[in-house]
C-alpha cells in the first residue's frame, strides 16, 4: 500500500550498514565510526552523521542533532527495533527505553517503532540509507580521516549537495520540497536541549537519604528502606518511586557530601537541626545573664562546640519545669562554686539550693597544726 506523509509528521531513522573508518593521530589506533541516518517523510530529506558507537548515549545525540539541522521537531519518530530505542520488541505494545523515553516526552515527539523484521514500515529510510551510503560514504571510503570531527565535516558538506540535487522523476528536490511541505510543519525545537540520563536502582537508608557517586541525597523520610530509581544528568539528580518523583536536586560533585531538603526530615530532626549557637545563646539570654554565661561555658569547655550542643538543650529546658528564674539563679550558684555539667546544674534545682550560700570557709582556712601531720621532711 503506498504510504501518504504528511508535512512534518514523521523523522524515520536508522543506522546505515556501511562503516568508516578513522585514525587517531597520536596512538596510530584505528575506530570504526557508525553512520545514524534519519528522513523526513513527507519531503524525503536527509539526515546524517558518524556516531563513535549505537549505544544509547550516541543514539539520542544523534535524534538531537537531527531536530536541530532540521530546526524543528516531528510528531512522530520511526525507529528501528535496535535495543538502544527498544527494550523489547512486540508487534502491537513495544517497550521503550525510559532514557529515550524522556527524551520523547522533552520534546514532545511519540516514538512508534518500526515492527519487527518489518522494513517496508520504514521504507524512507531504508531508501535513505543507501543513497547516503551510495553518494556520500562509498566515495568517502579512500579518505583517510583524523578524527570524528573530520568525518562529519565531510558527511556534511555532501549531505547539503545530496539534499539540493533534483529528483531523477520530479522537477524538484529533497531541499525544496522541505521548505514546502516539512519545514511549516514542524514543531519548533524545546527552548533547552535534552540532557542524556543515566539510571541506577538504589534502597532508601534510614537517613533518608540514598547515595550516588559518592554524594548522599535526601527523599522524604517516608520512603526509609524502599526500593528507588535515580536519574542522573550532569546538573540534576532525580528520584523516583512507582514511576512518580518524589525529590529532585542540584547535582552535587563534592565527595561525600550531604545534599539534604529539610522538608524530608521527620519533624524531630528538623527542629533539631534548626538549632545552632547562634539560636542557643539567644535562648540562653531569654532566661537570663547567668544563663547565658553557663552556656558559653559549656559551649567553650568542649573541643568541639557541636559536643556541648545536647547538653545546652537539656540545660535551656529546665525552664520548662522550674521556671527562668530558678534556672538562671541556679546556673549563678554553679558558677560560683565552679560546676561545668548540666548534671551539677539540675541537682541544685531537684534539692532547692539555688538560694543557699556557697560556703568557702573551709577551703580558705589554714591547716591545723597536728601532732599526726607528719610533713615532707618525714619523707625524706
Amino acid at each position: 500500500m503506498r504510504q501518504i506523509h504528511k508535512g512534518g509528521e514523521k523523522s524515520f531513522v536508522d543506522y546505515a550498514g556501511m562503516t568508516i573508518d578513522w585514525v587517531e593521530r597520536t596512538s596510530g589506533e584505528v575506530f570504526t565510526a557508525e553512520v545514524f541516518v534519519g528522513c523526513l517523510g513527507a519531503s524525503q530529506f536527509l539526515f546524517a552523521e558518524a556516531t563513535r558507537t549505537q549505544q544509547l548515549p550516541d543514539w539520542i545525540d544523534s535524534h538531537i542533532h537531527m531536530f536541530e539541522y532540521f530546526d524543528g521537531v516531528t510528531e512522530i519518530i520511526v525507529p528501528d527495533n535496535l535495543k538502544s530505542g527498544v527494550t523489547k520488541a512486540h508487534r502491537y505494545d513495544p517497550d521503550i527505553n525510559a532514557n529515550y523515553q524522556h527524551f520523547m516526552e522533552h520534546y514532545g515527539v511519540a516514538i512508534v517503532p518500526a515492527r519487527a523484521i518489518s522494513p517496508k514500515d520504514k521504507a524512507k529510510v531504508e531508501n535513505g540509507v543507501g543513497i547516503v551510503e551510495r553518494q556520500i560514504l562509498a566515495p568517502m571510503r579512500n579518505i583517510i580521516f583524523g578524527s570524528l570531527g573530520e568525518i562529519n565535516a565531510a558527511i556534511k558538506s555532501r549531505l547539503a549537495i545530496l539534499n539540493a540535487q533534483p529528483f531523477q522523476k520530479m522537477d524538484t528536490s529533497r531541499a525544496k520540497l522541505f521548505e514546502l511541505l516539512d519545514k511549516p510543519a514542524l514543531k519548533p525545537l524545546p527552548v533547552t536541549r535534552y540532557q542524556y540520563a543515566t539510571w541506577k536502582k538504589a534502597t532508601i537508608s534510614l537517613d533518608y537519604h540514598f547515595t550516588l557517586d559518592d554524594c548522599h541525597y535526601s527523599v522524604p523520610y517516608q520512603y526509609i528502606g524502599k526500593k528507588v530509581e535515580i536519574r542522573a544528568t550532569n546538573k540534576s539528580i532525580e528520584c523516583f518511586h512507582d514511576n512518580c518523583r518524589i525529590a529532585v536536586h542540584e547535582r552535587c560533585h563534592i565527595k561525600y557530601s550531604f545534599v539534604t531538603v529539610t522538608e524530608h526530615m521527620p519533624k524531630g530532626h528538623q527542629e533539631h537541626a534548626k538549632f545552632s549557637i547562634e539560636r542557643i545563646q539567644s535562648w540562653a539570654a531569654k532566661i537570663g545573664a547567668d544563663t547565658m554565661v553557663f552556656v558559653n561555658h559549656m559551649l567553650n569547655s568542649r573541643a568541639f562546640p557541636q559536643q556541648a550542643y545536647r547538653a545546652c538543650l537539656g540545660l535551656l529546658r529546665l525552664s520548662n519545669h522550674y521556671g527562668d528564674t530558678r534556672l538562671d539563679k541556679a546556673c549563678h550558684k554553679a558558677l560560683t562554686a565552679g560546676a561545668t555539667r548540666y548534671q551539677e546544674v539540675e541537682a541544685i534545682l531537684k534539692n532547692h539550693l539555688e538560694e543557699v550560700p556557697v560556703n568557702n570557709t573551709m577551703q580558705d582556712a589554714p591547716l591545723i597544726a597536728h601532732e599526726n601531720i607528719r610533713g615532707a621532711d618525714y619523707y625524706q
